[in-house]
């Protein structure tokens, strides 16, 4: 998990999303993330994390629900919410982590 660790550590707005793959609600929700980024550009990232390759980091962060989202800054988690979000939201939350 050190490289969590360094991940979340940046000065810019991270999303994370923990999702399932091979999850139908997960797939339509991809789409949603892709406009997040373009909109973000380079001021902030988003990352999509498998909980079914990570399942150390999905107890530690007690992940329960698909998709849970995570906003972290400077190391320190910003916001979460689980269940989807719409586009304009998740763009909106992330700008004012910018």
């Amino acid at each position: 998990m050190s490289k969590f660790g360094e991940l979340i550590d940046g000065s810019a707005p991270l999303l994370l999303v923990f999702f399932k793959e091979l999850e139908e609600l997960t797939d339509e929700f991809h789409p949603t993330l892709r406009d997040v980024a373009a909109a973000i550009g380079d001021q902030g990232k988003v990352i999509k994390i498998d909980i079914t390759k990570n399942p150390k980091l999905v107890e530690a962060l007690r992940v329960k629900v698909i998709p849970t989202l995570m906003i972290y800054k400077l190391g320190e988690m910003v916001w979460r919410q689980s269940g989807e979000q719409d586009a304009n939201t998740l763009i909106s939350l992330m700008g004012e982590y910018v």
